[in-house]
């Protein structure tokens, strides 16, 4: 190495430890250093809402970020006098369903948070689940609709997440058993949303059984912790080897907005603190 280069290594590795050391300073002092940046993805945004609310959902979202939404109709469960993590009181509901741009996510669900009430529980909620593909000129659309097209700090992983989206789809009229199911094993409620199978004949070949046509679509969001028992508990009652047929599984969900009067006093103190 030439006197030249050393020189060079050398100041490299003093820049380096002033920055090493001013960042275990700031620690010492309370001061964080910035979040890295990413470039960033296009999310699920899962919403539901009372009916009422779509118009004004979609218009948060294009006013705060981009969205591109669809929306299905969907009821609450059966037992009304059950707090129920989706709403409270109304059985008609709508689950919209937006993809967005990561850049955006924050700040849409604190909109929707404030603007919409959804710190009030019962109000309606929102969360978002991490994609694991979508196409380019989608996302590129998307993110040219953002000022930033980058994000902040890492990747949420799964020992971080708080909640799971379990998604139930048994033969129709039997969804009471699976929410019967969930709630034994500590679910509050879920969203019901009548669907209709495919011709499925090779999967239903390998799998073993024919499934019902006309089906219900039960959404569930359970605490981590519950997660598992929870779909044990509906695999007994409605799984695919029951009367039911029900198929189970879950999502994983990244950040929410309405789900309890704790978590939104945790979330709002946390956007105080920023």
């Amino acid at each position: 190495m030439s006197e030249r280069q050393e020189g060079k290594h050398h100041a490299a590795q003093i820049v380096h430890g002033i920055k090493a050391a001013g960042g275990k300073m700031g620690e010492m002092i309370g001061v964080k250093a910035p979040a890295p940046k990413r470039q960033s993805r296009i999310k699920l945004l899962l919403s539901v809402v009372s009916p009422s609310d779509e118009a004004k959902l979609k218009e948060i979202l294009d006013d705060v970020s981009v969205g591109l939404s669809w929306t299905f109709a969907g009821t609450g469960t059966a037992r009304s006098q059950v707090l129920d993590y989706l709403g409270i009181g109304e059985t008609e509901k709508s689950v919209v369903v937006s993809l967005i741009p990561e850049s955006g996510e924050d700040a849409i669900l604190r909109a929707l948070r404030t603007k919409m009430a959804l710190y009030t529980v019962g109000k309606g909620i929102s969360f978002t689940i991490p994609l694991t593909g979508i196409s380019e000129v989608t996302a590129n659309g998307l993110n040219k609709a953002v000022a930033s097209k980058t994000a902040e700090g890492k990747m949420i992983t799964s020992q971080e997440r708080k909640y799971d989206l379990i998604v139930v789809a048994v033969e129709a009229g039997r969804v009471d058993e699976a929410m019967e199911a969930a709630r034994s094993a500590g679910a509050a409620g879920g969203t019901i949303v009548r669907a209709r199978a495919l011709e499925n004949d090779k999967a239903e070949q390998f799998i073993g059984i024919t499934l019902a046509r006309e089906q219900e679509i039960l959404l569930v969001l359970s605490k981590r912790e519950s997660k598992l028992a929870i779909m044990k508990a509906l695999s007994g009652k409605v799984g695919i080897k029951t009367e039911a047929g029900g198929v189970i599984f879950s999502l994983p969900v990244d950040k929410t907005a309405g789900i309890s009067a704790a978590d939104e006093a945790e979330m709002r103190h946390g956007e105080e603190d920023e």
